[in-house]
């Protein structure tokens, strides 16, 4: 595997995670099929203290090797981070930038084996990639799920929510902020599913999720932007989700707690 064009555009994070004392580097490290190792890159991100214990998210993007977007975006949002940590208060990011290494790579949708891995997990799937990231999401119990991909298909913002009630409430103010750069995809069919509003409530079976039959569902969120916009577009406005969710998930809890 060409290790080179993954190091390239991880590497402002990379920089990032050797001079901050928020951000650490972390790769997971796996085995391919023909034994070789390879590297999952991960980076753990810890705001500021916010008074009770850290909400912990974790952030996936990569999982189709074609799909740029998202890694870009994770580059720009911790490079925000950094510039401004209140924007995290109270959280624990965890950044899977990369989730198929082999994919990106040879700009392929697939990983290296055939397989796509956005319809393996929780199937006991024997996909290293899928391994590792399920190990890592029962690992953390994270509070929320969210995952960054684009559509050939197409022309504007939509995503997928699941899980806890709540992840409706996230999805439409992050829509609403990333439609500064892109407008939303308002059919009432994308994809193949119902939608409202760009907003889905469906999935596809063997998605990266949380497994089921949780006593505490995470919320779970999954950004879709179109493939043809331009790159820099995709991220912004997947930058402006993301913030938008962190923004709109802390006041939530801190309005449960009061109650």
């Amino acid at each position: 595997m060409n290790a080179g064009r993954i190091a390239e555009v991880l590497a402002p994070l990379t920089q990032l995670a050797g001079n901050s004392p928020r951000l650490s580097a972390s790769p997971l490290v796996l085995h391919d099929q023909t034994g070789r190792s390879v590297e999952l890159p991960r980076f753990l991100l810890c705001g500021p203290e916010g008074g009770g214990d850290r909400i912990c998210i974790g952030i996936f993007a990569g999982i189709h090797g074609d799909e740029p977007g998202g890694i870009q975006a994770i580059n720009e949002l911790v490079e925000e981070i950094e510039n401004d940590p209140s924007l995290v208060q109270g959280y624990q990011l965890f950044f899977y930038p990369i989730c198929n290494p082999s994919g990106f790579v040879h700009r392929t949708r697939c990983s290296s084996s055939g397989k796509d891995l956005n319809r393996e997990f929780w199937t006991g799937s024997l996909q290293p990639e899928v391994r590792a990231l399920e190990t890592e999401i029962w690992t953390h119990a994270f509070h929320g799920i969210i995952t960054l991909h684009s559509d050939d298909t197409s022309r504007g913002l939509y995503g997928f929510v699941d899980g806890a009630v709540l992840s409706g409430h996230l999805l439409e103010p992050a829509l609403l902020r990333a439609e500064k750069f892109l407008p939303r995809d308002r059919r009432r069919t994308i994809d193949g599913f119902p939608a409202r509003r760009g907003i889905i409530h469906s999935r596809y079976n063997g998605a990266l999720k949380s497994p089921q039959g949780l006593k505490q569902p995470p919320f779970e969120i999954t950004f879709e932007t179109p493939q043809e916009a331009p790159l820099h577009l995709q991220a912004e406005a997947l930058n402006a989700a993301l913030e938008a969710v962190l923004t709109e998930y802390r006041y939530l809890v801190a309005v449960a707690q009061n109650i």
